[in-house]
């Protein structure tokens, strides 16, 4: 299993916004596209990838299962939906989108109902998304080790969930860092700014860079095409101990999204 280190998230981008935030991102380069049913943009996902002449083959895309859709009897033909608007046969990777711990439905349900869709081939890739470290112990024991490709989780220098990230590389799950740049709050960081100086590049490539340098999977998203282009030369930023240190003392955990009824209680 394999998760592409950078990815365009589409987190709410709708209509025409995303049709031409993934046209973009395609054309600039980028080959992995992540959304959600909840995002209500699959279609628009689906119709910018059609278009863009782009080998489904070479393409990675992502969706993830709302929490309507957990049950053993929805959740299968809701992906079946989501492949429909998406215009393709499978996606490479389907996610829980929150644990939902009180919407009634046994992990261990959905969990079935998830691996059922991989092996009809809906999915190529399972994982998770939102989980702490004891539901994604839960997760394990119920899917078998090995079988969760990643939990996607927020994460940025304010946010550093260094505890969860360290259990999830001990169990080989990837870590995919969804916004690395808390909504923008650090671009305006004079720490993150600084360390940008000496390298010659933006803040929000520091940033980035910061994550892929950690092992992590990012998929940030932007409606600008210079920004979509700026953002995947992060690949090429090599930060340095100090630079890596100064970063490391930005935790605050700033959490950005945190939603009553879905959400874990946070390691």
């Amino acid at each position: 299993m394999s998760i592409p280190s950078f990815g365009a998230g589409t987190f709410r981008l709708t209509g025409q916004t995303v049709i031409d935030s993934v046209r973009n991102a395609l054309d600039v380069g980028y080959r992995a596209i992540d959304t959600a049913q909840i995002y209500g943009n699959e279609a628009e996902v689906g119709q910018a990838v059609a278009q863009s002449g782009i080998q489904r083959g070479d393409l990675f895309l992502t969706t993830k299962i709302w929490t309507d859709n957990y049950a053993k009897d929805k959740l299968v033909p809701s992906l079946r939906a989501s492949l429909d608007k998406l215009r393709t046969d499978y996606v490479d990777l389907t996610l829980i989108h929150w644990p939902a711990p009180g919407n009634g439905i046994a992990l261990s349900e959905t969990l079935a109902a998830l691996a059922e869709a991989k092996a009809l081939g809906l999915t190529r890739q399972i994982g998770i998304s939102n989980f702490n470290i004891a539901l994604t112990r839960q997760a394990i024991e119920l899917l078998g080790k090995g079988e969760i490709a990643t939990n996607q989780i927020e994460l940025s220098p304010y946010l550093q969930n260094r505890k969860l990230a360290a259990f999830l590389k001990e169990q080989g799950i990837t870590v995919t860092s969804y916004m690395t740049l808390a909504y923008g709050k650090v671009l305006k960081d004079p720490v993150l700014a600084a360390i940008a100086a000496r390298h010659q590049a933006t803040v929000a490539q520091v940033a980035l860079a910061w994550a892929l340098q950690l092992g992590y999977a990012v998929i940030p998203s932007s409606t600008k095409r210079e920004n979509l282009a700026s953002n995947l030369l992060a690949r090429d930023l090599k930060l340095d101990a100090g630079d890596m240190a100064q970063i490391a003392a930005l935790e605050r955990n700033g959490r950005e999204v945190d939603p009553q009824g879905l959400a874990p209680e946070w390691d």
